[in-house]
């Protein structure tokens, strides 16, 4: 078990290697200039762990003892899933050509398209709690059913 960890932890070590060569290689020669892009690099773990993480923590632990049992689960999995949306769609949110254009991504509406696929995500979970629902009462129906004797 541990070779193996170790065989599955050493690509990604190189591609990590590979990455600060080649940020290394964009960084070094611009010096003053790349510090924005370094701050960037570095911003984005740190404001998650220092607010994004704790956040959604909280938030998981208050769904978790707040809600009943059907509705548990397939709301924590929209909530993450809103969460990772929202991440995805943050920098066209923000501004309309906040990420290098491709063929076809600025070509709709980024907030529809968000809401859009909020709606499907929690028509799921609606639909998914309430079938978890149904089977709770379907089985507690039939374990309180009194049994033919023969």
């Amino acid at each position: 078990m541990k070779t193996a960890r170790i065989l599955l932890a050493l690509p990604g070590l190189a591609a990590l290697a590979y990455g600060i060569v080649l940020f290394l290689d964009y960084a070094a020669p611009a010096w003053p200039d790349s510090l924005p892009t370094l701050l960037w690099i570095g911003g984005g773990p740190i404001v998650n762990d220092a607010v994004f993480a704790p956040v959604a923590g909280v938030v998981g632990l208050l769904l978790a003892r707040l809600l009943p049992q059907p509705w548990r689960g397939p709301v924590q999995v929209g909530a993450v899933l809103t969460a990772v949306l929202g991440f995805v769609a943050f920098p066209l949110l923000w501004r309309v050509y906040g990420v290098p254009p491709k063929p076809g991504l600025h070509d709709g509406n980024a907030w529809l398209g968000l809401l859009a696929t909020l709606a499907v995500v929690w028509s799921a979970v609606l639909v998914v709690s309430m079938v978890r629902i149904v089977r709770v009462r379907h089985r507690a129906a039939r374990k309180n059913r009194p049994r033919a004797r023969t």
